[in-house]
C-alpha cells in the first residue's frame, strides 16, 4: 500500500501551511496531462483573471535507456520516463500542486527540488519518498521565470541528475510574455530542449559497459563521473533525439519558444541556479567564507561539483568531490 504524504509549502514564509491551504482550496483546480519533451503540454499564454491551483503528477521511473545508434545503454532515473522530465507551465500567482510518485518497482529513494520554490530546499526536504510512497507538494509560484527542477537526495544529487532527473517549470507572467518595448509576444509552438552530460563506464577493452540493474551501475558510474569527461553530450537523452525524423518542426512565419538548455557558455560554466563560473588557474580556499550549496544540472565539466566556497571577489574552490583543487571564479550572479 502506498504511503501518501500531503505537504503544503509556501514560498512566502510569513504564511503558515494551513493558511496557504485555505487560500488555495477556494480557487479553481486544473489538472494537467503532462507530455514528454520536446513537446510541452497545452497551456494558455495569458492567464485568466483568477489564480488557479494547477495540478501535476510526476511518476519516477528507473529504467535502462539506449542512448545512441550503437546500442549503448544508460541505467537512467527519470521523471515520467523522459530525459528531461516534462515541462510544467503555470502563471505567476498560481499555486503548483505536484504529486510525486515513487512506484514500488523502483529501487532508490527520490525527491524533487524545484528552483521556483523557496524553503525546505525547494521542496526536496519534504518530498523524499521511498519505493511505494508518494508525496503531494503545494506552493505558490510568486515570480515569473523558467526554473529547473531536479532530484536531490542527500549525497547522491550528481548521480541522480546525471542519470536523467531534471526538468523545467516555466512560470509565465500573468499578462503573458512581452518584448523589451512592452509589446505582447505570442508563440505558435513551444519545445523543450535539455542538455545532458552522460558518463557511461567502459570495460578494459574500451567498450561501453551494460548493467542489468541501476545499483549494479553505481560504483563504476561514480568513478567515471569523477574524471569529469563525459562519454556522451546529448540533447533530450540520446544521440539524434532532435535531428533527422526527430527534428523540431514549424511552419514558415510561426514563432517558436525554446525552453530549457543547461550547461556551459562562452564564459565558462553555468550552474542550475543561473550563476556563471569561469575556470581559473588560482584557487581561493580561505576560511570563514560563505558556503553556497550549488547543484549543477548539466554542462561540459560539472555536475559532480556539488559544493563551492563562494567569494565573488577572490574566486571559489570546490570543497566537495572531485577534485578539491579545482579553481572557479564567479563571473555573474544568477
Amino acid at each position: 500500500m502506498n504511503t501518501i504524504k500531503y505537504l503544503a509549502l509556501s514560498v512566502a514564509l510569513a504564511f503558515s501551511g494551513q493558511a496557504l491551504a485555505d487560500a488555495a482550496d477556494g480557487l479553481p483546480h486544473v489538472k494537467v496531462s503532462l507530455v514528454a519533451p520536446p513537446q510541452v503540454h497545452a497551456h494558455e499564454q495569458v492567464a485568466p483573471k483568477e489564480p488557479r491551483v494547477v495540478q501535476f503528477r510526476l511518476v519516477i521511473e528507473e529504467k535502462k535507456m539506449v542512448i545512441d545508434d550503437q546500442g549503448t545503454t544508460l541505467q537512467a532515473m527519470t521523471f515520467n520516463g523522459s530525459m528531461p522530465g516534462p515541462t510544467m507551465v503555470v502563471h505567476e500567482g498560481d499555486y503548483v500542486e505536484l504529486t510525486l510518485v515513487n512506484p514500488a518497482t523502483n529501487t532508490m529513494p527520490h525527491n524533487i527540488d524545484l528552483h521556483a520554490a523557496t524553503g525546505a530546499l525547494g521542496g526536496a526536504a519534504l518530498t523524499l519518498v521511498s519505493p511505494g510512497q508518494e508525496a503531494v507538494l503545494r506552493f505558490k509560484a510568486d515570480r515569473a521565470g523558467t526554473f529547473v527542477y531536479h532530484c536531490a537526495p542527500e549525497g547522491m544529487v550528481a548521480w541522480h541528475v546525471l542519470a536523467g532527473m531534471s526538468g523545467t517549470l516555466m512560470v509565465l507572467p500573468r499578462e503573458g510574455l512581452k518584448d523589451p518595448a512592452g509589446n505582447p509576444l505570442h508563440y505558435d509552438r513551444a519545445y523543450t530542449i535539455g542538455e545532458f552530460d552522460l558518463y557511461i563506464p567502459k570495460d578494459k577493452d574500451g567498450k561501453f559497459k551494460d548493467y542489468s540493474t541501476l545499483l549494479d551501475s553505481y560504483a563504476d558510474t561514480r568513478e567515471t563521473m569523477r574524471g569529469l569527461i563525459p562519454s556522451h553530450v546529448v540533447f533530450n537523452g540520446r544521440v539524434g533525439a532532435l535531428t533527422g525524423k526527430n527534428a523540431l518542426k514549424a511552419n514558415v512565419g510561426e514563432s517558436v519558444l525554446l525552453i530549457g538548455g543547461y550547461g556551459s557558455n562562452e564564459h565558462g560554466l553555468q550552474d542550475a541556479g543561473g550563476n556563471v563560473w569561469e575556470w581559473t588557474d588560482t584557487c581561493f580556499s580561505g576560511s570563514g567564507g560563505d558556503l553556497c550549496n550549488i547543484r549543477i544540472a548539466a554542462g561540459r565539466h560539472p555536475s559532480v561539483l556539488s559544493d563551492f566556497e563562494r567569494n565573488p571577489t577572490s574566486g571559489a574552490c570546490s570543497v566537495g568531490l572531485p577534485p578539491t583543487h579545482l579553481g572557479l571564479r564567479l563571473v555573474r550572479e544568477g
